[in-house]
């Protein structure tokens, strides 16, 4: 036990068990990056040992220091990157290396469970517009909100919006596979990167070919998105972009079922209309966001949309989208629920709300083909409910595919007796899981797997899971990348932050 202030810091390993010579490391990365852009403060450490994940905020407020890293650097080159990777791996033993964004993950994602270097990528900021090709070349350090503002600036628009994007990177956007709020207008992540640089964990730079579209074999740089900071670390992305919009416009309906709603939905993306923003809000969620907005919103759900581009496309898919909804028993609302939904479209208050209450708090994004969008719903529920402590399971649809959908469940309870509120959060997290692959859905859509759903990739990847774990093995032979996630905990054999917990256990359900 360490404590620091009012902080007390309960490690279950050594923080220098993994760099026994700290001086002599710390004296080879100023060499490397220079003094100013190294540092061992106690500060940094503490600030760089948490993103925003749910637990890593309850264990700050309960006192404790979920894990730090032993060495914050800012590197301000991809050959800086370099030098440091191939450092990290030819040192005995080789030294933990973790890629830090803005820390606005919320599944564990940047949490150093095994120390070592953590690499804040906020000086890889450039911005290259190409007019004429309707790309952007941008380093992955890029706060999104500056993306943005600065394609605004210039007449485009990427067109990346999470919730998170006045608190988030281009970087964890690739990390994670990111799908923002106007996805349905202009994509994914994976829709969004044409081509990347990135510097693998032996210090190799790897910088694949932009093109239009190619048939040259496996598109390697693929592997990258999604991969978390566990293959390398993306140092910039070619991304397209689009002109601004000319006309941005809202509509808002209410429907008496969830399967109405997503056969209006379905039956409108399969005919190639593509809304920027679809929300369906089930009647719990309804009366919680729209109950004092709408009032032709009691016991029915929410459903909103909003379109951009030309003026006669914009027309055209409003026209067609509010035919399908009011042939399945839609009823048309006023504006007021389009207007609320932009106003509080970045409201994350309730993840710190909670908390200093003593709730347990959560949500989980899944995604379904429609067939089975429906059952999906209803197994999540029921299984989050039926967990002792467990007050709330709601749903929100949030992205939408001519295939599928994406739902995004919000959970909440209260600890029984004798329970603590670590057993709670991840008994709630397996039932959700559990439920979702039960059904046949992904056990993430958008957030990544982190440290929460980490235990569940085996299960997630079945086969698959094999071929992920021979490429890391090929890619990052020492294990250096970001370790503790993707690949399981529990074949690394290391320790889960400062607690033990059912996330070591073998997933429950049956599976």
């Amino acid at each position: 036990m360490e404590e620091k202030g009012d902080l007390k810091v309960n490690f279950d390993h050594d923080p220098h068990a993994v760099i026994q010579d700290l001086d002599i490391v710390i004296s080879k990365l100023k060499k490397i990056l220079g003094n100013q852009w190294v540092s061992t403060d106690y500060i940094d450490k503490v600030a760089y040992g948490k993103d925003y994940w749910l637990i890593s905020n309850q264990m700050t407020l309960d006192g404790k220091i979920p894990a730090y890293p032993d060495i914050i650097v800012w590197p301000q080159k991809t050959h800086q990157i370099a030098e440091i990777l191939k450092y990290a791996n030819s040192h005995k033993p080789p030294i933990p290396v973790i890629p830090y964004g803005e820390g606005s993950g919320v599944v564990g994602g940047a949490v150093p469970i095994k120390g070592g270097i953590m690499v804040d990528m906020k000086h890889f900021d450039q911005i290259t517009i190409n007019a004429e090709n309707m790309t952007a070349t941008i380093g992955t350090g890029v706060n999104g909100k500056v993306l943005e503002r600065y394609m605004h600036e210039h007449g485009f628009r990427m067109g990346h919006i999470p919730q998170s994007l006045h608190a988030s990177t281009v970087g964890g956007y690739v990390a994670h596979r990111a799908a923002g709020q106007f996805s349905g207008k202009y994509g994914k992540m994976e829709d969004i990167v044409k081509s990347l640089e990135v510097v693998l964990p032996t210090g190799e730079i790897v910088k694949s070919k932009f093109y239009p579209r190619a048939s040259v074999g496996p598109i390697v740089d693929r592997i990258f998105l999604g991969s978390e900071g566990t293959l390398g670390i993306v140092t910039e992305v070619t991304c397209r972009i689009w002109p601004f919009p000319e006309k941005q416009a809202g509509s808002s309906f209410v429907f008496p079922t969830l399967q109405d709603s997503l056969n209006a939905i379905r039956e409108t993306l399969q005919a190639n209309i593509n809304p920027a923003v679809v929300r369906i809000y089930d009647k719990p969620e309804t009366v919680r966001h729209f109950g004092s907005t709408e009032k032709k919103s009691k016991d029915k759900l929410m459903v909103i949309f909003v379109f951009e581009g030309s003026s006669r496309l914009v027309d055209l898919e409003m026209t067609i989208t509010e035919e399908n909804c009011l042939k399945h028993n839609g009823e048309a609302c006023s504006s007021r629920p389009v207007d609320h939904w932009f106003e509080t479209r970045f409201n994350v208050k309730e993840s710190s709300d909670f908390g200093p209450y003593g709730l347990v708090f959560d949500t989980v994004e899944v995604s379904i083909p429609w067939d089975k969008a429906n059952e999906l719903y209803e197994a999540v529920v029921q299984e989050i409910l039926a967990v002792p402590g467990a007050l709330m399971a709601t749903g929100h649809a949030s992205h939408f595919y001519p295939t599928g959908v994406c739902f995004y469940f919000t959970f909440s309870g209260v600890p029984k007796k004798n329970q603590d509120y670590l057993e709670l959060y991840n008994q709630c997290w397996d039932a959700a899981v559990r439920g979702t692959l039960l059904k046949g859905g992904a056990a993430s859509h958008h957030h990544g797997m982190g440290l929460n759903r980490t235990r569940w990739m085996q299960l997630e990847h079945g086969e698959e899971f094999k071929l992920l774990k021979r490429i890391k093995k090929l890619l990052d032979p020492n294990n250096i990348m970001n370790p503790g996630k993707l690949f399981s905990q529990r074949e690394e054999g290391s320790v889960y932050l400062t607690q033990r917990s059912s996330l070591d256990a073998k997933p429950k359900g049956g599976l």
